[in-house]
C-alpha cells in the first residue's frame, strides 16, 4: 500500500520545465544604440547576427552580439529601429526602439508625428554640463556607465521573467495540491481505525 502510494506521488510530481523565454532590450547609449539578448536561465545569446529594420520592414543593417551578448549599433535616420534576431528552435527576439529617441541620439528633431505636444521650457541642468564635455569624454562616461549598468539590466530582466504570474499561480496550485493530499491521508487513517 504504502509502495503503491509513493509510486503514485511520483508520477504526480511536476517534471522540471526546460523552456525558457528570451530576454531581449534595447536602450541609448551614447550616439549608438546598445542592446542585449539572452535567455531567461541565465544564458546569453553569443555572436548572434541581429538584423535591423525600420517601422516599414526596409532592412537597414545589422550587428553582432558580443561575448555577453550584447550589440551596438549606430543609427544615421531618425525613424523607429526593430531590431530582430533568430536564435533557433523557435526562439525570436525582437525589439523596437521609437523614431524620437532615435532622433535624441543622433541629436535632431524627432519626426512630426513621434514629438510630444509639449516640450520641455528650457534644457535640464545636466544637459548643460553635458553640452561642456568634448565627445571622446561623453563616449568614455557612456561606456562607464554602459559597463556598470549591464549586470543590473540583467538581474532585472532575468526578475521579470522568473517572478510571474504563471509562476505563482503554479506555487499556489502546488500548496493546495499537498494539503488535499494531507486531507485525504488523515480521512483514509480515520476510515482504517
Amino acid at each position: 500500500m504504502m509502495r503503491a502510494l509513493i509510486v503514485t506521488l511520483g508520477l504526480l510530481m511536476p517534471l522540471p520545465a526546460f523552456a525558457h523565454n528570451v530576454i531581449a532590450s534595447v536602450f541609448p547609449s551614447g550616439s549608438a544604440i546598445e542592446g542585449e539578448i539572452g535567455f531567461s536561465n541565465g544564458e546569453m545569446a553569443t555572436g548572434q547576427v541581429v538584423e535591423v529594420f525600420d517601422q516599414t520592414g526596409t532592412r537597414l543593417g545589422e550587428t553582432v552580439t558580443d561575448g555577453d551578448g550584447f550589440f551596438l549599433y549606430t543609427p544615421t535616420a531618425p525613424v523607429t529601429h526593430v531590431f530582430r534576431a533568430n536564435l533557433g528552435a523557435g526562439h525570436v527576439a525582437e525589439m523596437a526602439m521609437p523614431a524620437d529617441e532615435v532622433a535624441a541620439i543622433l541629436g535632431v528633431a524627432a519626426p512630426e508625428a513621434a514629438q510630444p505636444a509639449t516640450a520641455p521650457a528650457g534644457p535640464a541642468a545636466g544637459q548643460l554640463a553635458a553640452a561642456s564635455l568634448t565627445q571622446e569624454e561623453r563616449q568614455a562616461i557612456a561606456e562607464i556607465v554602459r559597463t556598470e549598468m549591464r549586470p543590473l539590466r540583467q538581474e532585472i530582466t532575468a526578475y521579470r521573467n522568473h517572478n510571474d504570474l504563471q509562476t505563482i499561480l503554479g506555487g499556489i496550485g502546488y500548496i493546495a495540491g499537498l494539503f488535499g493530499l494531507g486531507f485525504y491521508l488523515a480521512a483514509r487513517r480515520r476510515l482504517a481505525a
